[in-house]
């Protein structure tokens, strides 16, 4: 990689270095010539041969070479003059915070490959801040909503409570909702930090050797009132299998992969969980039936505080699938979304060390 940047970078000088050489060679011929054609008409009458009589004749040759020479470098040097204006301003643009800058050269400049190595490295990295600040934005915006409306909830119901008219039973039940949404607040206050945590984490630390099937049946049954309360069908299918892992963190992808399922499953649905290893692979699939994700969502759902279903945004904070994310990121493997018809899957790709 680096004898190939080296190379586009040398053959980039060396075009410019050809150039510069080119218009010497033209300056020069343009002097001879001048002078060949001044002599044939008898400005100078015969060519002389001594040394006096040249020195008029060199010092026009080198005249007519400096100016030629200078306008051809005027000339010639507008075009990289103007690429890297170019370069400059884009770059002014990025400073400024416009991520929409982007590098576009004609199109002799850009078959180059030094050039267009530089070209597609800038868009490559203005599409990314753009990116960035979209994510940013977004993050605000949801995190902003997400904490507001537990703290607003309680707010509320705290001022209702300084009336005297309630009853008991009103008193409790609005003690009861405080009760829930400060314990609500809590969680996702805990899952922000412990998602900060892990985007901060470089390095997968504590690896050790555990058994895969049993960390989810154990999953399945911490969530138990949560499937249990709507009569969903657990529909487990593996046989026994270990890895390598943080077990810890990995429990965390299994729960919070669980729960969203369960929570957008139907009254009477099915969740299914499946594991198997193909090419030294574990394949980890759960999946459930109900309303599907539109396809235009399905690359959202594991930013941070997305919720595709808003109506149901008071069951969770959108940091359970970026959590998710970001574990099996850390064990250098992948997860995503899969939703056709009435069934969504999650399948997890880990590698089996």
């Amino acid at each position: 990689m680096k004898n190939k940047k080296y190379k586009e970078s040398f053959s980039l000088t060396l075009a410019f270095a050809l150039l510069v050489f080119a218009i010497l060679l033209l300056s020069i011929a343009l002097a001879w010539l001048t002078v060949f054609i001044l002599t044939k008409v008898g400005v100078f009458g015969e060519f002389p041969v001594d040394m006096p009589s040249l020195t008029p004749i060199m010092l026009l040759m080198a005249l007519i070479s400096l100016v030629v020479g200078f306008v051809g470098m005027i000339i010639t040097s507008s075009f990289p003059i103007k690429s890297i204006n170019h370069v400059i301003t884009q770059l002014n643009r990025l400073a400024d915070g416009d991520f929409t800058a982007r590098l576009k050269f004609g199109r002799t400049m850009s078959a180059h490959p030094a050039v267009k190595s530089v070209t597609d490295s800038f868009n490559k990295m203005a599409e990314e801040l753009e990116s960035t600040e979209m994510l940013r934005s977004d993050f605000i915006n949801n995190f902003s909503h997400e904490f507001k409306t537990p703290i607003v909830s309680i707010a509320g119901f705290a001022r209702l409570l300084k009336r005297d008219n309630l009853t008991d039973a009103q008193r409790e039940e609005y003690i009861a909702i405080i009760e829930e949404e400060s314990l609500r607040l809590s969680h996702m206050a805990t899952e922000v930090l412990n998602l900060t945590k892990l985007e901060n984490q470089a390095i997968l630390t504590d690896i050790t050797e555990f058994n895969l099937s049993e960390q989810i049946r154990s999953s399945v049954l911490l969530l138990e009132s949560k499937w249990a309360r709507k009569n969903i069908e657990i529909a487990p299918d593996f046989d026994e299998y270990t890895v390598r892992a943080n077990e810890e963190m990995l429990k965390q992808v299994w729960i919070n992969l669980i729960d969203n399922v369960v929570k957008f499953s139907p009254e009477y649905g099915t969740v299914r969980i499946a594991i198997m290893e193909e090419r030294g692979e574990m394949l980890i699939s759960v999946s459930n039936t109900g309303t599907p994700i539109p396809p235009e969502e399905q690359g959202k759902i594991f930013n941070k505080f997305y919720q595709s279903d808003r109506s149901r945004s008071s069951e969770g904070s959108g940091v359970g699938l970026a959590v998710v994310k970001r574990i099996v990121d850390l064990h250098e493997g992948e997860v995503s979304v899969h939703s056709d018809g009435d069934v969504t899957t999650f399948p997890v790709k880990l590698k089996k060390i």
